[in-house]
């Protein structure tokens, strides 16, 4: 079981249009082109004890970070590259991506 809760912040919320230079694609078997992903920049979780994914918080993007905050979240680093109790990671949806900052909550 986890020792440490951990904050989840959206750092940046890439838009299609940079990805695809303004020419972004429609969504298979839509008439519309793909929009930017629905987590906002500085929306904040707190992950609790348990691990679990927060309420509205996109499943894919969970995935990809999970293995990060489950560092942090057992009192893990990753020094040197950032401060201790920290990590930068990202959702690998090539089409919408999402970074993220992940910090431990030392309560």
């Amino acid at each position: 079981m986890a020792k440490y809760r951990v904050k989840v912040t959206v750092q940046k919320a890439v838009d299609p249009k940079v990805i695809f230079d303004g020419n972004v694609p429609n969504m298979p078997g839509k008439d519309e082109p793909y929009e930017k992903c629905r987590h906002e920049e500085g929306t904040e979780w707190i992950v609790e004890k348990n691990m679990a994914m927060p309420d509205g918080f996109c499943g894919w993007a969970w995935r990809d970070l999970y293995k990060d905050l489950a560092v942090l979240a057992n009192g893990g680093d990753f020094d040197p590259w950032v401060n201790k109790g920290e990590m930068y990671t990202a959702c690998t949806d090539g089409i919408r991506p999402v970074s993220f900052k992940l910090e431990r909550l030392e309560d």
